[in-house]
């Protein structure tokens, strides 16, 4: 037989059901996150789904501590779903279901707890969720299953990506969480996951796994092989959950993990991993249809040897480059990165007659050039923004020592294949999809002034900060970058005004009062902005940076 499977399906659909975000082993204040994915509790009050007092409990115990992480690619994703052949299954595989061959080396037992309970109890009246979630593990599923069998650690791990993402390699949340196992940036490089501007090892299935397994080893170790205690490390931080431990002991009290005070979240994560356990366990005894998922391997690892544009990979290979950029979401760019990993993630029936026929084509071959011949007022960085690449890819092309360059000096460059908007799931183009024309609504662009906050702007323009976050890539709780840009969506014309960055010129006369009083803005904000030292004079010809309110200055005239 013959089953179809879609690699881009692990990233349909919005929103995932509570996650967590990782921690670093000495932050005492992490920040917890979690996932909605169409839960109905996290989006309406529980009264207003439930009529029993009964489903009312179970509704806010099920959603007690659930923050949400945001799958931002739904639409986009949606249109572009394409279906590749899975081989069939050979006939000595006796089971040909990845969640049986999980479910059958399960260790972790299951208490008969409230919070276990109501988690499970929600699973059970929600088979749809599952449904979204397991098309979304297919391309991956098979891979985790094998990493996790190999190290001889629990097969409940393997539901840990339900938990965290919904599966979903795309997925953010609070605190700049990122990828299927949801780490921030600093667990991520600890644990082997390069992040740069042309790549985000986080979201890269094959180094996110990789370095989760890791983390859940030192942590298992950590905490004396206590699965339970590890799991909710790898949520809160271990540096939380061990002085938790030493709490409790310290009190006589028990030290297991539900008599510990843990955060709202954490007291959630655990018992929602250990609900999926029981149900997938005794599925048929919960008359619970869990869709089955092909026990054999449907991707397949192809070292590259070098950079790669991701089209000319993508028509190598004989598939779509958003099939391609799905199963590799680790790229931020139209290209992998110079500096490596140099491998692509590829359908297995497709990997060989790459490999093959990469082998036979030049490295150089592997990127489109153009020649730059420089001009008056060309920098390096200038160069690089104009063709989506970075100095130092220039410089190593070109083999330049320093960023010295004259007028008139040819400069070659390594370009994308096809138009930007082609590669719709890098960086700058699912961005570009949040913040695509919205037919009734006007686009406002706000530039991040000294103290603004994602709360403070959402005020400003009458938005929710969730909104505000989403239509700029963000989460919630994201630090915001002075001078960033971001768009806001409002019902027809506002009369919020438009913020702008200016660069203004220091004239014969100029005071910052005066300065001030002419831009409508604060004499403190433009000390602020400009790190001035308000005691000493402006000179002329000194350049100072505003943020403007352009609406209200046209109306000052």
């Amino acid at each position: 037989m013959q089953l179809k499977f879609f690699p881009l399906s692990p990233l349909l659909l919005a929103i995932g059901l509570s996650g967590c975000q990782l921690t670093d082993t000495n932050n005492t204040d992490a920040q917890l996150t979690g996932t909605v994915d169409n839960e109905p509790p996290a989006l309406q009050a529980c009264s207003e789904l439930h009529e029993s007092e009964e489903a009312i409990a179970d509704c806010e115990l099920a959603r007690d501590g659930v923050i949400e992480v945001v799958h931002p690619n739904d639409d986009l994703l949606e249109e572009t779903a394409q279906g590749v052949d899975v081989p069939e299954a050979q006939p000595e595989i006796v089971i040909t279901d990845v969640w049986e061959r999980a479910s059958a080396k399960f260790q972790l037992d299951i208490p008969d707890v409230d919070r276990v309970n109501a988690q499970r109890r929600w699973y059970l009246k929600h088979p749809e969720y599952m449904s979204r979630v397991v098309k979304r593990a297919k391309p991956f599923l098979f891979y985790i299953a094998e990493e996790i069998e190999k190290r001889e650690m629990p097969m409940e791990l393997v539901l840990l990506p339900i938990v965290e993402s919904a599966f979903d390699p795309f997925a953010y949340s609070h605190g700049r969480a990122a990828g299927m196992w949801q780490f921030i940036p600093g667990t991520g490089k600890r644990f082997g996951m390069d992040q740069t501007w042309w790549y985000d090892g986080r979201r890269d299935v094959i180094a996110s796994t990789q370095g989760a397994l890791d983390y859940l080893t030192y942590l298992n170790k950590m905490f004396d092989g206590n699965w339970l205690h590890a799991l909710a490390a790898y949520n809160s931080g271990e540096g939380r959950v061990m002085r938790a431990i030493k709490a409790n002991k310290r009190a006589g009290k028990p030290t297991d993990f539900f008599s510990l005070n843990l955060p709202k979240e954490t007291r959630a994560y655990v018992p929602k991993l250990l609900a999926l356990a029981d149900i997938l366990k005794h599925k048929d005894e919960y008359a619970f249809k869990w869709p089955e998922v092909e026990n054999v391997p449907v991707i397949d690892v192809v070292d590259t040897g070098s950079q790669v544009d991701l089209a000319f990979a993508a028509d190598l290979a004989g598939i779509s480059l958003k099939e391609l950029h799905g199963l590799n979401p680790g790229f931020n760019r139209w290209a992998t990165s110079p500096d490596g990993p140099h491998r692509l993630v590829l359908p297995i029936d497709k990997a060989d007659s790459f490999a093959n026929a990469l082998a036979n084509i030049d490295k150089k071959e592997r990127l489109n050039w153009v020649r730059h011949t420089v001009k008056s007022g060309d920098s390096l960085s200038k160069i690089a923004q104009q063709y989506h690449t970075t100095v130092k890819v220039i410089k190593q092309v070109n083999e330049l020592d320093g960023s010295m360059i004259r007028v008139g000096q040819a400069i070659m460059v390594p370009v994308a294949l096809q138009e930007l908007n082609s590669y719709s799931l890098s960086q700058e183009q699912r961005l570009a999809s949040l913040q695509s024309n919205r037919s009734s609504k006007q686009k406002i662009r706000h530039t991040v002034q000294s103290g603004d906050t994602l709360w403070d702007i959402a005020r400003k323009y009458k938005v929710s900060t969730k909104q505000l976050a989403k239509w700029n890539g963000m989460a919630p709780g994201d630090t915001l970058r002075l001078g960033k840009t971001l768009v806001i969506w409002q019902e027809g014309k506002s009369d919020a005004g438009v913020t702008k960055r200016l660069t203004y010129t220091v004239r014969n006369g100029d005071s910052l009062s005066r300065i001030a009083s002419k831009f409508n803005v604060k004499v403190s904000d433009i000390s602020k902005w400009n790190a001035l030292n308000t005691k000493r004079y402006l000179q002329p010809g000194q350049k100072l940076k505003l943020y403007v309110d352009v609406t209200r200055l046209s109306e000052s005239g």
